[in-house]
């Protein structure tokens, strides 16, 4: 896609593949994983990978899990509260989690990526932030050119908090607004001015922080495509170098929170899409580029330069260009990924500080990747970050015939080649501008989990 072009959308075609399914931020899924990978076998696979010849760079995510308030929306793994000495007990469980496992890795390993998300990291002071980060330092040796971001809540961030993750070596910040509309702010109990964001913006740039993202998430209550657009034009003025712009999952089977939102409250079908067709004709009309999975950038961001020169990536935190790392999780929940492994660890906040106390791994599930499970991964991962497949790359890599492998893959793709979403040539797969809204649908194709006997997986909507 050039950095000029502007997006149309189909609605009749979005319509068409509005379905549930996954967001390969991981293949296979979370729900494949299971608890028979546990401490041990996640211990035994740091070592392996600790010992191989050519050692790839690390990514470090540290889940920080405390909230002041609900949002009623929200799916991440968060605790509602404002006992502020829950921060203290929480980094000194940090600390011993990275103690047991920054021994197991191999010391000349630099970490190229750190993330802190949540929750809401700036539930830590100031104080606590330097604290957290002088540990991290303790134990692994950051490169000079790593990306540092963390996720902040403009509501709760101080300028102290912004300028204290300057002076640290933070690079990335990444805000949540999700929409300025007063009534869908209240029906999610999520109060924010435009003034609040605007403020912490402006404290950013005075810092001299150069890339901000902002998120937003359209499908939420209330909200209309006249509504929206206002949120969206005002976005545009304010200038973030990203953006994010999420569709709302309803989950409530899953996070009993969101039984605060009413269903009939939520635009959906035809409605619901009318607000993402303004959202991506608005954003690439302004000159974001549509990266693809909600994600808007500037054409000069390293995310399009990277999407250019096909070294883009994804990982738990979405798309970056720290391909190749092994990523370590700290904190309760958080997700390592590791060789050719997942790692999730415990759930429930005692629980962990249980098992970092006993000086073990807090690994609760995980899984090991089969030979096809690396393979898919390959693919869908290729599919979502390059938006072309070449089909030689994957027969050198894998040593398969692709066209035989994938024989009834491909017989299922005609469909969306007859849609004008791809185009499959002797050779490729190329994904068509408007085939990158729906990739996640086109990504479902190489999936072996999604409809095996006895897996009743509930996903969210694609779009």
């Amino acid at each position: 896609m050039s950095n000029k072009t502007e997006l149309t959308i189909d609605i009749n075609t979005l319509l068409k593949y509005d379905k549930a399914g996954p967001r390969y931020t991981s293949y296979p899924t979370a729900p494949v994983w299971n608890e028979e990978f546990g401490p041990d076998k996640f211990r035994d696979k740091i070592i392996e990978t600790n010992r191989e010849e050519s050692l790839s760079p690390l990514s470090l995510y540290f889940h920080i899990p405390f909230c002041h308030t609900l949002c009623f929306y929200c799916g991440c793994n968060s605790i509602i509260t404002r006992k502020m000495g829950h921060a203290g007990e929480y980094i000194s469980h940090l600390k011993k989690e990275m103690e047991n496992i920054s021994r197991l890795v191999n010391s000349d390993r630099r970490v190229v990526q750190l993330h802190w998300g949540g929750g809401s990291p700036d539930f830590l002071s100031p104080s606590d932030m330097k604290e957290l980060y002088g540990y991290i330092t303790d134990n692994f040796t950051i490169d000079n050119d790593a990306e540092a971001g963390i996720e902040l809540d403009p509501r709760e961030t101080t300028f102290e908090h912004v300028k204290t993750l300057k002076a640290l070596g933070f690079n990335r910040i990444s805000m949540g607004i999700q929409d300025f509309n007063p009534r869908v702010q209240e029906a999610v109990n999520r109060i924010q001015s435009e003034e609040t964001s605007t403020r912490f913006i402006n404290w950013c740039r005075d810092l001299g922080f150069n890339s901000i993202n902002v998120d937003l998430i359209y499908g939420l209550p209330f909200q209309t495509a006249v509504s929206f657009t206002e949120t969206v034009d005002r976005i545009i003025e304010m200038n973030p170098e990203r953006i994010a712009v999420f569709n709302y999952a309803h989950v409530p089977w899953m996070k009993k929170n969101q039984k605060m939102i009413h269903e009939e409250d939520l635009p959906k079908g035809r409605e619901k899409l009318e607000i993402l067709k303004i959202v991506i004709e608005k954003f690439t009309g302004a000159g974001y580029v549509y990266i693809g999975m909600d994600h808007f950038a500037k054409s000069d961001d390293e995310l399009c330069v990277a999407q250019r020169e096909k070294t883009l990536y994804r990982n738990f935190q979405g798309y970056t260009t720290k391909a190749g790392c092994d990523l370590y999780g700290f904190g309760m929940t958080s997700i390592s990924m590791v060789g050719n492994c997942y790692a999730q660890n415990l759930k429930v906040l005692k629980d962990y500080y249980t098992a970092v106390n006993a000086g073990i791994l807090a690994t609760h599930k995980g899984y090991e990747l089969t030979a096809d499970d690396l393979l898919r991964r390959h693919i869908i991962t290729r599919l979502m970050c390059d938006f072309e497949l070449v089909k030689q790359d994957v027969e050198l890599k894998y040593d398969i015939i692709f066209d035989d492998y994938f024989n009834d893959e491909l017989k299922r793709l005609e469909t969306f080649q007859d849609d004008g979403l791809l185009k499959l040539y002797p050779d490729r797969i190329i994904i068509s501008d408007s085939g990158r809204i729906l990739i996640r649908n086109i990504a479902m194709v190489f999936d072996a989990y999604l409809n095996a006997p006895g897996r009743e997986i509930k996903f969210s909507r694609t779009i």
